[in-house]
């Protein structure tokens, strides 16, 4: 069972959806972000020749490409323990209010509010 402890349910949804996504795809890393208006996006790892993306990037790029303007939640499943700087700046270009990182497990390692 995920450990979700200081996040509401909406959020334990989203850590379902990443680690669900990421092991689906065999991924590094899965990403579930859910908009304004409570819609959800759900993306892994892209690693293409020509094109490559963290999961919260291709998560972010969903949601902005379906006209979101705002994120109230982000969740990376990932053995990192930090995100990147580009992620961080991605989740700042949509005023993300909740970010998570969890382990592939599911528990959660670290939780941002801003």
């Amino acid at each position: 069972m995920t450990d979700t402890t200081g996040l509401g349910p909406e959020d334990g949804k989203l850590i379902t959806l990443a680690r669900a996504s990421r092991a689906r795809n065999a991924a590094a890393e899965g990403a579930a972000v859910r908009d304004e208006t409570g819609r959800t996006y759900v993306a892994t790892t892209v690693s293409l020749p020509s094109l490559e993306l963290t999961a919260l990037q291709a998560a972010v790029a969903a949601a902005a490409s379906s006209e979101a303007s705002a994120l109230e939640a982000a969740v990376v499943v990932t053995e990192a323990k930090e995100l990147t700087e580009a992620d961080r700046a991605v989740a700042d270009d949509l005023k993300t209010q909740v970010v998570v990182i969890a382990a592939p497990d599911g528990v959660p390692a670290s939780i941002t509010r801003r």
